[in-house]
């Protein structure tokens, strides 16, 4: 019988440390699929989905591909409009995602790397879910901390996701980030040595 990766969806609110994580299940020689990653590929320069971004939402490319920031100011308050972006997006990224797994088909574990894991439904394409989280004011201080963030874009963002208190109830594994960097990579260490164990069985 052909074994399968065990897949780890990796996900968290804004600013929580997200990607800090990530980097360090690929410290650990984890294969890593980066959803953001993939968008911004198929919205860079010459990627597939410019066109039709552009069709269904006039003046938001240009010869950099799609201006993430006219393209978010056009969306981020209007849900139709948001849907519509959603159904060019991410049958692009299950592509790119289903292309990740075949290519890593013999690995022990994969993590996909997904910011809206449980907004999107993603929650129901994986084995286990890892969520990371912070405390709410270290999360605040991270996020205002970014360039060209507002108090209202933030509070817009996190309008879209569920609850940090929703998704560690969800939650298989947790692991929190407002902790030391050494304290987090620990944490990723013992929950690869779990996981892996689990799958060699």
């Amino acid at each position: 019988m052909s074994r399968r990766p065990l897949t780890l969806g990796l996900t968290g609110s804004i600013g929580m440390g997200k990607s800090t994580v990530a980097a360090m299940f690929r410290d650990e020689g984890i294969a890593v699929f980066d959803a953001d990653a993939a968008v911004h590929a198929l919205q860079g320069p010459d990627g597939a989905l410019v066109a039709p971004i552009e069709a269904a939402f006039p003046g938001t490319t240009g010869p950099g591909g799609v201006d993430r920031a006219r393209l978010g100011a056009r969306v981020l308050n209007d849900p139709a409009a948001m849907r519509r972006l959603e159904g060019i997006v991410h049958p692009a990224v299950g592509v790119l995602r289903q292309d990740f797994l075949a290519a890593n088909a013999d690995a022990p574990l994969v993590v996909l790397d997904v910011p809206l894991l449980f907004e999107t439904g993603g929650a129901q394409l994986v084995d286990r879910v890892l969520v990371v989280s912070a405390d709410p004011a270290v999360q605040r201080a991270r996020v205002l901390a970014r360039d060209g963030m507002t108090p209202e874009k933030f509070a817009a963002i996190l309008g879209r996701q569920l609850p940090d208190a929703e998704k560690r109830a969800r939650a298989d594994h947790i692991i929190a980030t407002d902790t030391t960097i050494a304290e987090t990579r620990a944490a990723v260490r013992a929950l690869i040595a779990c996981l892996t164990a689990s799958t060699s069985r």
